[in-house]
């Protein structure tokens, strides 16, 4: 690689990092305050937490990747043509290839490194982060209460409890369940246990008070009574997974006895598509970001910032593209547009590049605008007519 395409490469690879970072770094901090439920309704651990926020941060990556690299492009170039560096590089005589050639391979190396990290490393950590989650949940009484804390572990379901002893014995029970709309029960009992498999909790010597609507309370004491809990610790415990954590030879050739391919298997089709064409991306808008900022241009000359031109241009195709994927659940026919939607991108702006021709995101538009309102203005002056005037 000649030494200015090292200088370009360098240029470039410094301002996708500096606009890759911060965005990152936004989105992931959002993504993870979301599940901060998972250390106050489970009682997990801080590491734990963290260990969760790190298996979120793959399927964050592919994403940012190709919006972070149009800034990076467009950033640049932008500097070098206001340096006067593109109109100097143009009038030595050199190839345009000194400019397209160090941008072309970072953005396939970006496409290469969004691949794998689409396909091998985020499935693994979303099935990590399942397993995780499903852990934390499966066995309620051991690892989320604690003693003398007034716990949800359900949505309308609170428990509390005194001392915990060995064996699954609990001291000092106290269970509000608010789940059912027709009336309210409270569980008080000295005493209480959880079966071996986790499924259910037996409370000795004490009361149950039932509450309405209305305001009626009916108090039952008994000696033994079993509290179920397998809807919330069998439910919580499994692990299911679905087309977005599979993996890429699984979407090729998915398990015919899968449960959740049977019910189904139109999102496996819809995943397996977006994942073939994500990766396609960051050198599909670096092509864009080539076709808008990559030539000389004037101070003088009156237009749009190329980096807004290539934002907004990506954005569109990132949408386009977003919701074809989502359409070919119902309607197989997007598949081709998903396809098509890259590809014919890619071709207007290698097609811009070829025959020198600048891609405008607004020109092309403005232009229609300005010769409609020209010939609305013609049209209007032949209907009005010449003024006419009188003399007295």
């Amino acid at each position: 690689m000649k030494l200015l395409e090292t200088y370009i490469l360098r240029r470039v690879g410094q301002m996708f990092l500096v606009a890759l970072l911060p965005v990152l770094a936004i989105i992931w901090t959002t993504q993870v305050l979301q599940r901060i439920n998972l250390v106050t309704d489970s009682g997990q651990s801080i590491g734990s937490f963290a260990k969760l926020a790190t298996l979120i941060l793959p399927s964050i990556i592919p994403v940012v990747l190709p919006f972070a690299l149009v800034i990076g492009v467009t950033q640049t170039l932008t500097t070098m043509n206001n340096d006067s560096e593109l109109a100097v590089i143009d009038a030595a005589g050199a190839r345009r290839s000194i400019i397209l050639r160090p941008i072309l391979i970072l953005a396939a190396v970006i496409s290469v490194f969004s691949f794998l990290v689409d396909n091998v490393v985020e499935p693994k950590a979303k099935t990590g982060a399942r397993q995780m989650i499903a852990a934390a949940y499966a066995d309620l009484l051991s690892t989320v209460i604690e003693e003398k804390n007034f716990r949800r572990i359900d949505t309308g379901l609170y428990v509390q409890i005194s001392e915990r002893l060995a064996g699954r014995v609990l001291k000092g029970l106290f269970v509000v369940d608010e789940r059912d709309p027709a009336f309210d029960l409270i569980y008080y009992a000295r005493e209480g246990a959880v079966d071996g498999k986790g499924t259910s909790l037996i409370m000795h010597d004490g009361e149950v008070h039932r509450k309405t609507p209305a305001g009626d309370v009916s108090v039952i004491r008994f000696d033994s009574y079993s509290f179920d809990l397998s809807d919330l610790t069998q439910n919580r415990g499994q692990t299911t997974l679905r087309a977005s954590d599979r993996e890429l030879p699984f979407l090729l050739n998915p398990d015919p006895t899968d449960k959740d391919y049977i019910s189904r298997p139109e999102s496996y089709r819809a995943e397996l598509h977006r994942r073939l064409t994500d990766w396609l991306l960051p050198m599909v808008f670096a092509l864009i970001s080539l076709a808008i900022a990559g030539d000389a241009r004037s101070h003088r000359e009156a237009r749009l910032h190329p980096m807004v031109s290539a934002l907004v241009l990506a954005f569109t195709i990132r949408w386009a593209t977003f919701y074809a994927a989502n359409q070919i659940d119902t309607e197989p026919m997007f598949i081709g547009v998903l396809y098509a939607i890259p590809v014919v991108v890619s071709l207007i702006a290698i097609l811009s590049l070829a025959l020198h021709k600048r891609l405008s995101l607004f020109g092309m538009l403005f232009d229609r605008i300005a010769t409609g309102w020209r010939k609305f203005q013609q049209r209007r002056h032949r209907s009005t007519g010449p003024s006419t005037g009188g003399g007295a």
